[in-house]
């Protein structure tokens, strides 16, 4: 007997993260990588956090170390009911809970809106950890357009005619994505709001990087616009999933979500069935570093990763091809690329690390269909403007190779 035989029908639909199984292969020596999209260790607030686990184990031991209640730490939600009033979301600490990563987040609400069949509308392309996170749950998916290129109606009856399943939400991130570092303007939120209420569908706003502007003007979060619009939280359909993990630590795996008082309610059962509850010691700490230092250490986040965006671009206009086109973002941590048609982005990358040692993630993972082979991702925030610029020259190396200039 092979116990694979017997596995759920679901977990043919879970495929290997690319950016994972790439980050393998970079053990080479001499490797210049804009694969991962990862926070720059020599950025940590290490010492902040030192001091707070110290005082989170000499004066908190027996509470740090016991079970706790699965919304979260009070404090912290206590703490975030203050950063997301100054986002334009009042609520109260009934309406967060705090989650292991917006990853368990995205898995929570893959578990909580789709049955098999249902339809997701996603971005063409999205964050791979959310198609990853949705995909057990055997939905179906369909390109969100929030610019009027599609009638509501047509979202519902494509849905009907695929499957007999329903629209049960809208997902995206709607400040420097990833994986294109795009930002949704205010009209586009506005125009997925009427989108939403005219198919009846929840929106999930995916905000991990929004703290992370490097320019440009901020714009309210979708959850913001809808509370403006209906005056109580209480009465809205976004769905708001943040992290620290772009800004504090990802290794602490702390994130949170804001929504509703019975969003919250059920989202908690699902807590209690699968974790109980995000590690306490965890929360503390970072409840701890954020009251402490959180505005001085996102700025110097910013500095830094804001050069390096600029230097990113920076190279690409000096060394890439004609025919090679890519995102400005105002902030986060990538740049997408879209290559000659003749290009392939897998077999790029497997000809760059080769011939000139620099890694990134083909684009055709981000895709529902997988389509997008000629696309790929760049990430800019795990290295010095130097590294940058000779990372990307070598990349416009391989490019020209490929295409035979």
């Amino acid at each position: 007997m092979k116990l694979e035989q017997m596995f759920a029908g679901r977990t043919k639909r879970m495929k290997a993260s690319e950016i994972r199984e790439l980050l393998k292969l970079l053990d080479q020596p001499g490797i210049i990588s804009f694969a991962g999209g990862i926070p720059d260790p020599a950025l940590f607030p290490a010492e902040a956090f030192s001091k707070a686990l110290s005082a989170c184990m000499t004066d908190h031991a027996a509470s740090a170390l016991q079970y706790s209640v699965s919304e979260g730490y009070r404090p912290l939600r206590g703490w975030l009911v203050g950063e997301m009033a100054k986002i334009g979301v009042p609520c109260d600490v009934d309406n967060i809970l705090i989650t292991s990563g917006s990853q368990q987040a995205l898995d929570y609400l893959g578990r909580l809106f789709l049955s098999p069949g249902d339809t997701a509308l996603v971005n063409w392309p999205t964050y791979m950890g959310a198609l990853g996170a949705f995909n057990p749950y055997e939905p179906r998916y369909d390109q969100l357009s929030i610019n009027g290129n599609r009638a509501p109606e047509d979202y519902v009856q494509a849905a009907q005619e695929a499957t007999g399943g329903r629209v049960k939400f809208a997902y995206l991130s709607s400040d420097f994505s990833n994986p294109t570092g795009e930002t949704v303007d205010l009209r586009g939120r506005q125009n997925l709001l009427d989108l939403a209420e005219a198919v009846d569908c929840a929106v999930i706003e995916d905000a991990a990087y929004q703290a992370l502007r490097y320019d440009g003007s901020d714009i309210p979060p979708i959850l913001a616009l809808e509370i403006a619009r209906k005056g109580d939280i209480e009465a809205c359909r976004t769905i708001y999933c943040g992290s620290f993990s772009k800004t504090l630590s990802p290794g602490l795996r702390v994130g949170w979500i804001v929504a509703a008082k019975p969003v919250i309610a059920q989202l908690v059962l699902m807590k209690q069935a699968s974790d109980l509850h995000s590690p306490t010691l965890n929360q503390m700490a970072i409840n701890h570093v954020a009251r402490s230092c959180f505005e001085d250490h996102v700025a110097t986040v910013r500095g830094a990763y804001g050069a390096r965006r600029d230097a990113m671009l920076a190279a690409l206009a000096t060394y890439m091809p004609p025919g090679v086109d890519w995102t400005r973002p105002e902030g986060g941590m990538f740049v997408w690329l879209t290559l000659p048609v003749a290009v392939d982005g897998a077999d790029l990358l497997a000809q760059a690390l080769e011939t000139q040692k620099v890694a990134f993630v083909p684009g055709h993972a981000f895709f529902a269909d997988g389509s997008g082979r000629n696309t790929i991702r760049l990430s800019f925030s795990c290295a010095d403007e130097a590294t940058i610029d000779e990372g990307v020259r070598r990349l416009a190396a391989a490019l020209r190779a490929a295409l035979g200039a």
